[in-house]
C-alpha cells in the first residue's frame, strides 16, 4: 500500500475520488476563486495526460492503464461526487482596508467602524495568522512616509491587541508610499493610499490523506 499526502492548495488543487473498490480513480482541476487556473500532469505506468482548464476530468482505471482522456465535468456532478474533499479546502483570507488621515495614525470615522468587523473575522475562523500592512500616500519625504506607514501598522495591532488578538499572532510589515493603490506624482496626499490593510488567514494548512492501493 502507498501512502501519498496531497496539500489542498490555495491557487489550484485538484480533488481525488475513489469509486467502488478502489480501482477507478477520477481527478479534477479547479480554478482558485479569483478564477486562476494551475496546470495538472496525472501520470502512471500507463501514459501522461495534461489539464489545464476548470473543471476537467480524467479517469484512471489502473496503475498500467493509460489516464482517460480529460473531459469537463459538470459543477453538479463535481459539487454531490467531491462534496467531502471540498469541505476540507480552506477558506480564503479575507481582506480589510483601514484608511487614515493625512500625515497621521488617526482612523477616519468610517474605518473606526471596521474594527469590530475584524475582530469578529479573527474570532470565528480562530486565526493564528493576521497580517497587519501600512502604508502611505506621496505627501512627504520617503523616509518619513516609511516610518509614518510602519507606525500606522503598529497603532492597527495595538488596537487589536487591546481587545484580546494575541500579539504574537500578529504580523506587522510596512511599504511606506512605494505600494500605492493609486499612483500619484510626487507630494501628493491621496486617501486611498494611507491605509493599512488587515489580512486574517485560515489558522493552518490542512491536508487530506489519500491512499492509493
Amino acid at each position: 500500500m502507498q501512502r501519498r499526502y496531497l496539500q489542498l492548495l490555495v491557487l489550484c488543487f485538484f480533488l481525488l475520488a475513489f469509486c467502488g473498490c478502489a480501482k477507478k480513480t477520477t481527478v479534477v482541476l479547479l480554478s482558485d476563486p479569483d478564477g486562476n487556473i494551475g496546470h495538472l500532469t496525472v501520470a502512471n505506468a500507463g501514459g501522461t495526460v495534461a489539464m489545464n482548464h476548470h473543471a476537467e476530468a480524467t479517469v484512471v482505471t489502473g496503475r498500467e492503464s493509460r489516464p482517460g482522456t480529460p473531459a469537463t465535468m459538470a459543477e453538479g456532478q463535481i459539487a454531490a461526487g467531491f462534496s467531502e474533499v471540498l469541505a476540507m479546502v480552506p477558506p480564503q483570507p479575507v481582506h480589510f482596508l483601514l484608511y487614515f488621515r493625512t500625515g497621521s495614525t488617526d482612523l477616519t470615522p468610517e474605518s473606526e467602524t471596521v474594527l469590530p468587523q475584524i475582530l469578529q473575522w479573527i474570532g470565528s475562523r480562530k486565526s493564528q495568522n493576521i497580517s497587519v500592512i501600512g502604508h502611505s500616500d506621496r505627501a512627504g519625504t520617503w523616509d518619513n512616509n516609511l516610518h509614518l506607514s510602519k507606525e500606522r501598522a503598529t497603532a492597527i495591532s495595538r488596537l487589536l491587541i487591546q481587545e484580546g488578538v494575541p500579539e504574537k499572532l500578529i504580523a506587522i510589515t510596512s511599504h511606506g508610499e512605494g505600494n500605492p493603490v493609486v499612483k500619484t506624482a510626487d507630494d501628493v496626499a491621496e486617501p486611498r493610499n494611507r491605509r493599512v490593510e488587515v489580512i486574517v488567514k485560515e489558522p493552518r494548512n490542512r491536508r487530506v490523506e489519500v491512499i492509493v492501493k
